[in-house]
């Protein structure tokens, strides 16, 4: 078993190195509300939560220095709300960013890979020398078509998530 996920872990690492953001990407393609409809990861605290996981929102707003603000929000099943906020900084690359979440203790490569009125977003988590891979697929809508499960299945397949990991969320209220 632990030579299974050390295997699946330098998959993954490798795998993710090799995934490259959008061609042509302009943060303005991010800029608004945007639901969180899928997460995939093979990070242990998914694994512990996913069966309570449900869909959030996230509001993405760009800078006049080509950063970005995003603003996390997910409705708690007690009625109160999540809330987090991350400040991905641009790179040399175009859909490219980095960031420390102060929350979590954990620094960010965050890859842009394709986007329309549905966004794939590649994240390589580090904390203590350690990397996670996370993926996620937010919408317009909070619902997606079968074709876009299907390439955000594959982005997760084709960076080492395992395939029980990988979670379309069910809908839920939003936070107010």
């Amino acid at each position: 078993m632990v030579l299974r996920v050390l295997g699946a872990l330098l998959c993954a690492m490798s795998a993710s190195a090799a995934v490259l953001p959008k061609k042509d990407f302009t943060v303005d393609q991010m800029a608004g509300k945007w639901y969180m409809v899928g997460l995939a990861t093979n990070a242990q605290w998914f694994v512990n939560h996913k069966s309570g996981m449900k869909q959030g929102t996230a509001t993405v707003t760009p800078t006049a220095g080509g950063d970005l603000q995003v603003q996390y929000a997910s409705l708690n099943s007690d009625g109160s709300c999540w809330r987090m906020t991350n400040q991905p900084k641009k790179t040399n690359t175009p859909g490219r960013f980095t960031f420390r979440n102060e929350q979590w203790n954990n620094d960010n490569d965050m890859r842009i890979v394709d986007v329309a009125d549905f966004a794939l977003v590649h994240t390589i988590k580090t904390q203590g020398g350690v990397s996670e891979v996370l993926n996620h697929l937010y919408s317009r809508t909070p619902e997606v078509s079968a074709t876009v499960q299907q390439k955000f299945r594959q982005l997760a397949l084709d960076t080492g998530i395992l395939p029980e990991n990988i979670a379309i969320l069910p809908k839920n209220s939003e936070c107010l």
